[in-house]
């Protein structure tokens, strides 16, 4: 150990701004970690103190990684195998923080060759760490393999909370486990009327109803609700089997693959804001409506007026939707009639086609509600 070694290793590890310089570069410059929660980020930033703190101290002592750093590091590759984050990512994140590491020790470094000796031992430990990281994340990878069916559902349960960087990540590593994400999907969130806390066999067999037997089981239960993940066609036509059973649901059909976890706060958020009169089974359109009016920043008035109006937004309807705004203004089909100088049954005949067109009724009291607010944010738009 040198003198000038020990005090640097002593500034650093007193220095908080050293570990958050650390954090900061691992969550700007690796994309997995670009989106991860406060949560996962508090835990990045331990093993970031615990990881610096060691190979300061292997620096200051001119000494080698052991076997209990390396037991460690092996633990932490197979907690990002559980939890779906690339091996690649990781020891890409390792060298970020690195980096970071010898260009402090190099701003107080007198002597130049104390900066080569680190970089010598980090070199060396990340070559050690690779192989042993590498080892534990495939056995960890082929035990989960191995028990499909958990390692489907922790694979959507990660979709869901938002912890794959990309659709491309999700894609990769539903691969692994032999199947492919549904492209474009629809992700369904249930619940039943009796809301006692939904099993996992409850969730499977909605999805055997809702998609086939022969369907991906990509479903979780996700507190009192079931969480599917289906191909669009058949998340379109769940609403008969839930209406059967006894569910309410809510299908996001509008998101990509990178922003499933999007769809599910949505879904989840139109289920608990949906008014008593809502229809049972919710689509994108009420969703970002109720979004919109729990001030929510998922959404945007632009796109509720295209998901609710849809075709009524276009040249060639521009009639029909003059004459849903004259019946939502005047509350009645006579007197729309007679705002727009129509017969009374044209004005009706005009509003068959707002409901043929956009699937909603204007005589329904929720339906109306959303026509009227879309109708409002397209003009404001």
């Amino acid at each position: 150990m040198t003198n000038t070694r020990e005090r640097i290793r002593r500034e650093l590890a007193a220095d908080p701004r050293v570990v958050q310089a650390v954090v900061d570069a691992v969550h700007d410059r690796v994309p997995a970690y670009a989106d991860l929660d406060d949560e996962r980020l508090g835990e990045v930033r331990a093993i970031a103190g615990w990881a610096l703190e060691r190979l300061l101290h292997l620096w200051a002592d001119d000494g080698t990684v052991g076997p209990d750093e390396l037991r460690r590091f092996r633990g932490i590759a197979a907690a990002r195998a559980a939890d779906g984050r690339p091996l690649a990512a990781v020891l890409r994140a390792y060298r970020v923080a690195a980096a970071v590491l010898v260009d402090e020790v190099a701003a107080r470094a007198p002597a130049v060759e104390d900066a080569f000796a680190l970089t010598r031992h980090v070199l060396a430990t990340l070559d050690a760490l690779s192989e042993a990281m590498a080892t534990a994340y495939a056995a960890t990878s082929e035990h989960l393999a191995g028990d499909r069916a958990r390692a489907l559902r922790l694979l959507l349960d990660d979709l869901i909370a938002g912890r794959h960087a990309s659709g491309g990540a999700a894609a990769d590593r539903a691969a692994r486990l032999g199947v492919q994400l549904p492209y474009p999907y629809g992700l369904l969130v249930a619940e039943p009327d009796d809301r006692d806390t939904v099993p996992q066999e409850a969730a499977r067999d909605l999805l055997a109803a809702v998609a086939g037997d022969d369907a991906t089981p990509l479903v979780t239960a996700h507190g009192c609700r079931a969480v599917l993940l289906l191909p669009a066609a058949a998340a379109r036509t769940a609403a008969p089997v839930l209406c059967e059973r006894g569910w309410r649901g809510c299908a996001i059909q509008g998101e990509g693959l990178d922003r499933i976890a999007v769809a599910h706060r949505l879904a989840d958020g139109a289920l608990d804001a949906a008014p008593p009169h809502a229809r049972r089974f919710l689509t994108d359109a009420d969703a970002h409506v109720l979004a919109l009016l729990g001030g929510h920043p998922a959404t945007a008035p632009d796109r509720i007026a295209r998901l609710v109006l849809g075709p009524l937004s276009e040249p060639a309807h521009r009639h029909l939707l003059a004459a849903l705004t004259a019946y939502l203004d005047t509350g009645s089909a006579a007197a729309a009639a007679r705002c727009l100088h129509l017969h009374p049954q044209s004005l009706r005949y005009r509003l068959r086609r707002v409901r043929e067109l956009t699937g909603l009724d204007a005589r329904d009291p929720w339906e109306r509600l959303m026509l009227d607010i879309a109708r409002t944010v397209g003009a404001r738009g």
